[in-house]
């Protein structure tokens, strides 16, 4: 498995859920949609957890698209 230095996750944040998309660090790597989870603090932890497990040498970058009510 190549090691990765950055990894992106894309959240698109609702009311109730997150569509949630990632990408590997290059641009060879396609982004790729896990789909979505409830939106808690528990699911969340939950997700970070999941790729700190799967890319533990990598830097997690969270980003997500602000809205008309800010960020």
């Amino acid at each position: 498995m190549r090691k990765h230095s950055i990894i992106f996750i894309g959240l698109d944040t609702h009311k109730e859920f997150i569509e949630v998309a990632y990408a590997e660090d290059g641009r060879e790597n396609s982004p790729v949609h896990l789909g979505r989870v409830p939106s808690t603090k528990v699911q969340l932890r939950k997700l970070a957890r999941k790729f700190e497990s799967k890319y533990p040498q990598a830097t997690l970058h969270f980003v997500y698209e602000a809205g008309p009510c800010g960020y």
